[in-house]
């Protein structure tokens, strides 16, 4: 059960940013800008990827659901994601893909040996929170968040 929790969720998350061409139905015409302030990283290694989510559908592996993903430089301990939204509300997952392989590195018992993390900083048991734990409002002009990345 934890192997299904990351094992899709990096899968084609550290390529260049890639912005799904769907949208939420409730979507204005506005955009508005969610700045994710990721703090944390154990090291400079690889990158950070985000993935943002406007429903519980593929939330938080399948990136072909998200509503923008997207891979970002690391500097120091810290990483700064910014994605081009519509207003509304929206699930935020961070993952550190430290060798860059494209997927959440396990160790023998399932654990993440990467680093994650959920907007509003929720506690992770043995799943991933849920899409509503995990979101925020977004609003114009801009909406920033923070989230600390943990490591198992």
């Amino acid at each position: 059960m934890t192997r299904m929790i990351f094992a899709v969720l990096l899968a084609g998350m550290l390529a260049p940013p890639v912005y799904a061409s769907t949208s939420p139905a409730n979507a204005s015409a506005s955009t508005c800008t969610l700045v994710i302030h990721a703090v944390g990283f154990r090291n400079q290694k690889g990158g950070a990827g985000g993935a943002v989510f406007s429903s519980s559908n593929g939330w938080p592996e399948d990136l072909n659901k998200a509503y923008h993903h997207g891979d970002f430089p690391i500097h120091g301990d810290k990483s700064t994601l910014t994605f081009p939204m519509a207003p509304g509300r929206y699930g935020v997952v961070v993952i550190h893909d430290e060798n860059l392989n494209h997927k959440m590195d396990r160790n023998i018992f399932g654990f993440p040996k990467e680093g994650y993390g959920f907007a509003n900083n929720p506690h992770v048991g043995l799943t991933a929170p849920s899409v509503r734990t995990a979101s925020v409002l977004v609003t114009c002009p801009v909406t920033e968040t923070t989230i600390r990345i943990h490591y198992k």
